[in-house]
This record gives structure tokens, sequence and C-alpha cells, in this order.
């Protein structure tokens, strides 16, 4: 969900691989997840899951959540982590995707 402001592009629903203008940051914050150690890692599926969900959350501003401030694309690739409003929780548990929108 991109918005037009003067010259500057929001994108109130984007995650940072998907933001023009981030591609030098989103490579380095990919290195890094993939240089974690494979046990601290959450599979690929569950991360792209996760990233589902934040994609539809409200919380989601630039590729950062406001809830806590992480880029969700760090925090969804630990397996350790989990989403503040528990969205990741109720997705794990076979809860709608749609829980964001409570």
């Amino acid at each position: 969900m991109e918005q037009e402001s003067g010259n500057l592009r929001l994108c109130k629903k984007c995650l940072l691989r998907d933001m023009e203008g981030q591609e030098e940051y989103f490579r380095s914050l990919r290195e890094y997840i993939e240089n974690l150690d494979e046990d601290r890692k959450v599979s690929a599926s569950v991360y792209e899951e996760r990233l589902t969900v934040c994609r539809q959350c409200e919380m989601l501003l630039e590729g950062m959540c406001r809830s806590c401030g992480c880029y969700v694309e760090l925090r969804a690739a630990v397996a350790k982590n989990s989403c503040p409003r528990e969205y990741w929780m109720k997705m794990e548990q076979g809860g709608s995707k749609a829980a964001c929108q409570e």
C-alpha cells in the first residue's frame, strides 16, 4: 500500500525487500540472516508465513514493526522470536492470518 508524499514514496505495508531504494540495506540484512546458525533460524516456509502475517498487520510501516521497532524480516527469521502482538502464535496454532485485523 504505497502513498505518494511529494517526491517521497511511503510504503505502509511493504517489507524492506519490496521497497525501492532499500536494496543495499536489504542485501546486508539478507546476508546477516543467511549467516545465522541454522539451529537459530526457522524454516523457509515458517519465515514466509510469518512475513505474510506481518504484511497484513496494521503495525507494519516501511519494513518495521511499530509495536516493537524491529525490522520484521530479521525478527521473523529467528526461531526464538515472537510477534509482540502474538499474531504468529495465533497463526501457528491454526488461527486465521486475518488475526492481525483484530
